[in-house]
């Protein structure tokens, strides 16, 4: 069932590709940078990826009766944690 259907999808792919190209190819010589990158092999621009992304924001936290706004520091790793540290922490108000 899975190849039958697998099959159909491709040939249903060719059935409206294969004008296309004809058309376009006729059509348009001179063609610049084709609109599709192609790549085999392995992804070189993996490292650009893998950095280490420090973000900082705050909020409002309550302890008992008390309110606090929190600046905190959130690293975000390369493999996939993160890291929370609290910067600073000051007294807002009552309730």
């Amino acid at each position: 069932m899975k190849k039958l259907i697998a099959l159909a999808m491709i040939s249903g792919t060719f059935a409206f590709t294969v004008p296309a190209a004809e058309t376009s190819t006729s059509a348009n010589l001179a063609v610049g940078d084709p609109q599709i990158r192609i790549q085999i092999g392995r992804n070189r621009n993996r490292n650009r990826d893998r950095r280490v992304r420090t973000v900082v924001t705050t909020r409002i936290t309550h302890v008992g009766r008390y309110r606090y706004r929190e600046t905190i520091r959130t690293t975000y790793l390369p493999n996939g944690r993160t890291r929370t540290q609290v910067i600073s922490r000051v007294r807002v108000g009552r309730w």
